[in-house]
């Protein structure tokens, strides 16, 4: 379930929905929503400091290398700065990664950009959460 902030404007309500088609495509392992939603420059870093371009994030989501059973997203943020949104939350999920389930809880940097009337995932680095 996402939280999302009240008195958005419309270019934050439409990065909104699609940090949320990001979020059910990567539990539903979606490739083609995956792949509409990424950008072509995708950089995508995990909490580790594993890096991967955008044919590595759709192929390790959609093999279940990196396997999210359930995600939820809270705290979130949304900033506007032309073409380019940045948005900050919190993401909890349930994973099942190469068939080993697990558990996470990361703060995540998503930045977005605007290719015509479309907004894109740039660029995502997740952080652990302090203990």
């Amino acid at each position: 379930m996402s939280t999302i902030s009240f008195a958005q404007s419309k270019e934050e309500k439409a990065v909104a929905s699609q940090v949320e088609i990001l979020r059910k495509a990567m539990v539903d392992a979606d490739k083609a929503a995956l792949e509409k939603v990424a950008d072509e420059k995708l950089s995508y870093g995990h909490s580790g400091g594993k890096i991967e371009d955008k044919t590595a994030f759709v192929s390790n989501i959609v093999g279940g290398k990196s396997d999210f059973v359930s995600i939820d997203l809270a705290d979130q943020t949304i900033v506007i700065s032309g073409n380019t949104a940045i948005v900050r939350h919190t993401l909890t999920a349930e994973t099942n990664d190469n068939g080993v389930a697990g558990h996470v809880k990361l703060y995540v940097l998503l930045v977005w950009s605007k290719e015509g009337n479309q907004w894109k995932l740039l660029a995502r680095q997740a952080v652990k959460v302090p203990a």
